[in-house]
């Protein structure tokens, strides 16, 4: 069944499912994108992993994670063409997650590559390293680097109220580019996920919001739950 929300579901920041939606979401993109590569690319889910340390009264606590992005390679030499990431509560709340976020963002640059950043989480600090003049109010973000322009950069903004927003995936300079349709992938994830099943729409929120958002939250919760009766 689909997320009682038009766009991303904020219920999926919780931490018990969030690693889960981030794994199928990324599955997702792949899935999708995976049919219009097969002619000059190779598509490969990779894997970063690292430690992060959180400090708890006199000891610390170490975890380990394991995040997962997608890459996109040219299929004569192998060249690394496109990077997507999705950012993880990790990257946004720990200084080891946040290191090991740019440190691939570090690596498209060095590598002339394209990258493509998804943003689905209303909490944690703001990751995007230029400045925000000029950016419109939103609560997710899609931003696009291309390898041509790397001091610019597309944003395709999200609100909490609507669909997600389809964007460009740039692939090599003298190729057309790729649009997704994010919540066709978001749709697919919370499918793929269960997620209908498991998370529990009768409890309150537990993420700031503005008087105007919350408000629009309780109002579809105040309806979906009348749907349900």
């Amino acid at each position: 069944m689909a997320s009682p929300f038009p766009g991303m579901d904020p219920y999926l920041e919780d931490e018990r499912w969030w690693p889960s939606f981030h794994h199928h979401f990324i599955h997702s993109v792949y899935q999708i994108l995976l049919p219009g590569l097969v002619d000059r690319y190779r598509g490969r889910i990779q894997q970063r992993k690292y430690v992060s340390e959180m400090p708890l009264f006199t000891s610390i606590i170490r975890e380990e994670h394991v995040e997962e992005y997608i890459e996109i390679s040219r299929r004569s030499d192998n060249k690394l063409i496109t990077i997507i990431e999705m950012v993880t509560q990790t990257n946004k709340g720990t200084q080891q997650g946040f290191e090991a976020y740019h440190q691939t963002r570090r690596m498209a640059k060095s590598l002339q590559a394209n990258m493509v950043e998804i943003d689905l989480l209303l909490q944690g600090r703001y990751l995007i390293d230029h400045s925000r003049e000029g950016i419109p109010i939103c609560h997710y973000a899609v931003m696009v680097t291309r390898s041509t322009h790397m001091d610019r950069h597309e944003l395709y903004p999200g609100l909490l109220q609507k669909s997600l927003p389809r964007f460009k995936i740039p692939l090599a300079s003298d190729d057309r580019d790729t649009v997704m349709d994010l919540q066709a992938c978001f749709d697919r994830a919370y499918d793929s996920g269960n997620f209908e099943q498991k998370l529990d729409y009768s409890r309150d929120l537990k993420i700031p919001l503005s008087n105007e958002d919350k408000s629009f939250v309780d109002s579809l919760m105040k309806s979906f739950h009348k749907k349900k009766k």
